[in-house]
């Protein structure tokens, strides 16, 4: 991981909710903050660390998954920039330790704030903390509404969702089964069985780690389906 000073905090720009901070707060983000750079699949933070900095993602995206004893993943988020993580901040507030984890999905720029000037901010800031806890309200429904698909929607719905979500403009996507059973809250099984019921019906091509979208109205009929 490459760190350098924020010195002048002109990535604050990125955030406008925090422009608009006082000189003072200002001053103690460029004295304090790192930007911080993160090569693809490096861990953030993991089950039992604590956390000990306030993430602000100005590139790239970081993907929050939680496993189970039995090896099944789930995507419960993604932060990507001008985001916080908000399992992060819940960990900052309760000083309790991380439940899940987080990697780089890709290449990450981030600002790193210490717990202590967070907690400064957090103290005496009206402006900072009103960015923290919308951000964090934002989050929770976002994550809500996870919770929602995985117990209410059909997962042939929410997997035609998700190709039509991931592939690119030329109609692909590279995924693995296992990719998409964890970003779905499902089992591998699971999703191969309606992957080649897909391919069966002629609305996609599979190949190893490779999906290619065939039928992309079909998939989108289905996506918007009851």
């Amino acid at each position: 991981m490459q760190e350098a000073a924020a010195n002048d905090a002109s990535w604050l720009g990125r955030f406008p909710e925090l422009a608009v901070l006082s000189q003072d707060d200002r001053d103690l983000l460029g004295e304090r903050a790192m930007v911080v750079s993160l090569p693809a699949g490096q861990t953030i933070f993991a089950p039992g660390r604590p956390a000990e900095q306030f993430l602000l993602v100005l590139d790239g995206t970081v993907r929050v998954q939680q496993s189970a004893a039995s090896g099944r993943e789930i995507v419960l988020y993604r932060v990507s920039s001008g985001e916080s993580c908000i399992l992060t901040t819940a960990c900052l507030l309760s000083q309790d330790s991380y439940y899940a984890e987080g990697l780089t999905e890709t290449a990450v720029t981030a600002v790193a704030v210490p717990r202590a000037a967070f907690d400064a901010l957090m103290a005496r800031s009206s402006q900072f903390r009103q960015f923290v806890f919308s951000n964090y309200a934002q989050r929770i429904a976002d994550l809500l509404h996870v919770v929602e698909e995985v117990a209410f929607e059909r997962i042939d719905k929410r997997l035609a969702q998700r190709l039509l979500e991931r592939a690119g403009e030329d109609g692909e996507l590279n995924a693995t089964h296992q990719d998409l059973a964890s970003e779905l809250g499902s089992v591998r099984e699971v999703v191969s069985r309606h992957l080649k019921e897909f391919q069966r019906r002629g609305w996609i091509d599979l190949s190893r780690g490779r999906i290619a979208l065939v039928e992309r109205a079909a998939i989108a009929r289905l996506a918007a389906s009851d």
